[in-house]
């Protein structure tokens, strides 16, 4: 039963929207529509039955079509993928236009209520000194996990407006438009062409969104004359990130560098014109032109000598002046409200972080120890003094590597981006898995050798993943913190110092809760450790899409993180269906880039001791986390994890569908290997699957010891005293509620894997009965109706697409058991199950 909130804004609206989505004549699916209703129900009743994918498949041809071919029936289902993916489309763009009633805009996490709570409180004082440092950060990646192209986002926001104003014309021309719309390509994406669809959130959401925010939270009269930050900035990761993908060039970097700031000064153009329609005065109005000319030609032309950001700015300032002393003020909000842009986007709209593995640096590394300038001198056991303290420059190396050439070559492009687009373009090298001192140490070295011969414009970024890692980040920092060269390197950058932690990998390494409690004390340890050494450290979290990933209730966490974790700033990776879901509009980005600042600045202004662990709590909440990783390693040591997801699962078509210019894999051997598995097929292909494994295995088994021990109380009391293990319990009822054993059920009479699905699904229903205990709930996020109705809504949708799926890799398994493969059939059959990623994965935005 969906609630009436959701039934009537939402699931009403969807149902009328589809049903003239069935009357299209669409090429290649008309028809198709008509029967899907019919599947869907074969399939729901066939799974209750015990039936297998193969099973309902048949006997819905049997039974209800006339397709009696093999032909037939597999032109079929890739009908049905087709008419899926549109399905999701269109419930995407009835709850985005919906968005304002199914969200409290001005409840609790909004600027409203944060400004009526520091007026209750009286702590507007507070609020003008944190406003001067306090910041948020959001990045974009290019981690394939949602596969909307640009001309697909285009209709979708024309979709959200036609279902705002009702109009059915309209909704039925965009509906065809949709249908005729491919969702792929043939051809896998450039690094390029990641940048591209990318930089369409930045050109057409982030600069409108953020820009209003930050003029919003402006206006207010107490902060009158107070001086702000750019409080709002964003990071970009296509082009950029190098780690696992050869694809990235230095070249695609500059390429990245260009476009953004092309795309930003054409907004600013834009702006300009607009402005100049208004700002007709005398001594105005020939300013405003000649700004819109400088900028246009900056456009046009791309000229290095074209006009600076400091001109615009200084141009803004004179009209100021002007409007203020001679016009009365007149259009002075519209101007400021510019010039607010001006100052979050600066002449580069987003910086783009170089990320690369830690491995590879070193390889990279050893290139430039061979040659003659460094000749002599002995690196391979270098301790971080000798490489902080390099002096000499290198202009040229021997390598037929092309990773490790381009390793080298990109601090040569950072400092070009740098001397094009200022320094906040380029200023951040991520080193992944860090494990080290010496590896932050050797970027430092590299930096010099490559590119700088005085100080360091760049900011060197340690990205700890692993559980053993996190667990002795401090004491690598330290170690650095302790370094006179590199003390001295981050006094000059404000004596700040940015750290990277992983929660996409920290998962796969231990465990959901083990990932997420090595995380919260990792920032405790670091913060202790940095307060003393009179360092300000920035974490940056590394969050996917899913809860297992760090994702759900992103802001949550940031809320319930207490004064022992430093919080000057809010750093935080979105990619995939994050983006689509919580920033694929105006309205909806504003909305939850109001929640990360209302964390991060409530938590600075009202210090609450119910954030604080007390010792109790913390022994249940390390007991928790001790539990649930044993039992995770237990079960990933098991001789049948790898083989189950390599035979079982989607899992290695995830590198075969090109959906991304990242492969799959770390490194490109034919062996299936853990440790090079990357965080996204590894979450993803659980998820196809419908067995949600990474966001709950060890958790059920982890309470139930703690309740077997007499501790179940405690647990109650963890609940209901910390909103980070509410969070974690929250996150983890929705990876569960987004599993669906029966698709699968058929595995428990499979020779190979049996009692392994048997485990996994013990698991869940341990982890269902566990949550519900320790959370005093009913049912499963009866706390959260509405987002509980739009994953049933969405789950309801896709059921024939994973039915599909499974019938697909059912039947690609029997022909590699019985070593009989029809190559033609064997190819349609991969050809479904990846054409079947899409929708399946596009359905869960929610997750994000």
């Amino acid at each position: 039963m969906r609630s009436e909130k959701f039934q009537n804004e939402v699931d009403l609206k969807y149902q009328l929207y589809n049903s003239i989505f069935l009357t299209l004549p669409l090429d290649g699916i008309h028809g198709t529509g008509i029967l899907i209703p019919i599947l869907k129900n074969e399939c729901s009743k066939g799974l209750k039955e015990g039936k297998s994918p193969i099973e309902i498949l048949n006997l819905f041809f049997e039974k209800q079509t006339s397709f009696r071919t093999e032909k037939e029936q597999l032109d079929f289902m890739f009908r049905v993928i087709h008419y899926i993916e549109r399905q999701v489309v269109l419930l995407d763009a009835v709850e985005d236009a919906e968005f304002d009633k199914l969200n409290d805009i001005d409840g609790a996490g909004s600027l409203k209520a944060l400004k009526s709570k520091i007026k209750r409180k009286d702590k507007w004082d507070e609020v003008k000194s944190d406003l001067e440092k306090f910041a948020v950060r959001i990045v974009l990646t290019a981690h394939p996990t949602q596969f909307y192209p640009s001309t697909v986002l285009a209709i979708i926001n024309d979709l959200i407006k036609a279902i705002q104003k009702n109009d059915l014309i309209q909704i039925k021309l965009l509906l065809t438009q949709l249908g005729k719309t491919p969702f792929f390509k043939k051809e896998r994406p450039t690094p390029y062409d990641e940048a591209k669809s990318l930089s369409w959130y930045l050109e057409n959401i982030f600069y409108r969104s953020a820009s209003e925010l930050y003029s919003e939270l402006l206006s207010s009269k107490e902060l009158k004359d107070t001086k702000v930050g750019p409080m709002i900035s964003f990071g970009f990761w296509p082009g950029g990130d190098r780690d696992g993908n050869p694809f990235v060039t230095s070249e695609t970097t500059l390429k990245v560098a260009e476009r953004l700031r092309t795309i930003l000064f054409t907004n600013y153009y834009k702006d300009l014109r607009l402005l100049r329609r208004r700002l007709s005065f005398k001594g105005v109005y020939e300013l405003i032109v000649d700004l819109e000319e400088r900028v246009l030609d900056k456009v046009n032309n791309d000229s290095e000598q074209g006009i600076s950001i400091e001109e615009i700015n200084d141009g803004l300032s004179k009209i100021e002046h002007i409007l203020v002393n001679e016009h009365d003020g007149f259009f002075l909000d519209l101007l400021r409200k510019f010039q607010n842009k001006v100052k979050l986007f600066g002449s580069h709209f987003a910086s783009i972080d170089i990320r690369q593995d830690s491995r590879i640096i070193k390889k990279a590394f050893d290139v430039l120890c061979e040659s003659p300038v460094l000749a002599g001198k002995n690196f391979e056991k270098a301790s971080i003094d000798d490489l902080l303290a390099v002096k000499e420059s290198i202009s040229s190396f021997v390598t037929t590597d092309e990773v490790s050439r381009d390793t080298i070559r990109v601090f040569s492009a950072m400092k070009e981006i740098q001397e094009q687009n200022g320094e906040p373009a380029c200023n951040r090298f991520i080193i992944s898995n860090c494990q080290t001192a010496v590896d932050v140490a050797r970027v430092f070295a590299m930096s010099k050798l490559c590119a700088w011969n005085e100080d360091l414009p760049i900011d060197i970024v340690p990205l700890f993943e692993t559980i053993e890692d996190l667990a002795k980040a401090d004491e690598t920092m330290k170690e650095l913190f302790e370094n006179e060269i590199y003390y001295g390197h981050l006094n000059k950058r404000g004596k700040k110092q940015t750290i990277m932690l992983g929660f996409s990998d920290g998962t796969k390494d231990g465990g959901y809760f083990s990932a997420n409690w090595s995380i919260y004390k990792a920032k405790e340890n670091i913060t202790r450790l940095a307060r003393e050494k009179g360092i300000v450290v920035v974490f940056f979290d590394g969050r996917g899409g899913p809860p297992a990933r760090g994702g759900g209730n992103t802001h949550k966490f940031y809320s319930s993180l207490g004064n022992n974790i430093e919080n000057q700033e809010i750093q935080v990776t979105i990619q995939g269906q994050t983006i689509s879901s919580k920033f694929g509009t105006k309205a909806s980005a504003k909305y939850y880039q109001e929640l990360l600042i209302t964390a991060g600045l409530g938590n600075r202004l009202f210090e609450d001791q119910s954030k604080q662990f007390n010792p109790e709590d913390k022994e249940i909440m390390e007991l928790l986390s001790q539990y649930s990783m044993e039992e995770y390693h237990r079960f990933k040591s098991s001789d049948k994890f790898v083989p189950y997801l390599e035979k079982m699962s989607a899992l290695k078509y995830y590198g075969k569908a090109k959906i991304g210019s990242r492969p799959s894999k770390r490194k490109a051997s034919a062996q299936l290997n853990f440790e090079d598995l990357r965080a996204i097929p590894f979450v993803g292909a659980w998820s196809q699957m419908k067995q949600n494994v990474p966001g709950f295995f060890g958790v059920g088994t982890s309470i139930k010891r703690l309740k077997d021990e007499g501790r179940m109380e405690g647990c109650k009391k963890l609940y209901q005293n910390s909103l980070f293990f509410r969070t974690l319990v929250e996150n983890s009822m929705q990876s569960i509620s987004k599993s669906f054993f029966s698709l699968t059920q058929y595995m428990q009479k499979d020779e190979e894997f049996g009692d392994f699905w048997n485990w996994i699904h013990d698991e869940y229903l341990l982890s269902v009965d566990m949550l519900l205990e320790v959370s005093g709930q009913k049912e499963l996020m009866e706390l959260s109706l509405e987002l509980k109705d739009s994953i049933q809504l969405r789950e309801e949708i896709v059921l024939p697409l994973i039915c599909i799926q499974q019938f697909a890799l059912m039947k690609i398994r029997e022909m590699e058991l019985n070593g009989n493969i029809d190559q033609n059939k064997y190819i349609i059959l991969q050809n479904l199950v990846i054409r079947s990623l899409y929708g399946n994965i596009n359905a869960s935005r929610n997750s994000a």
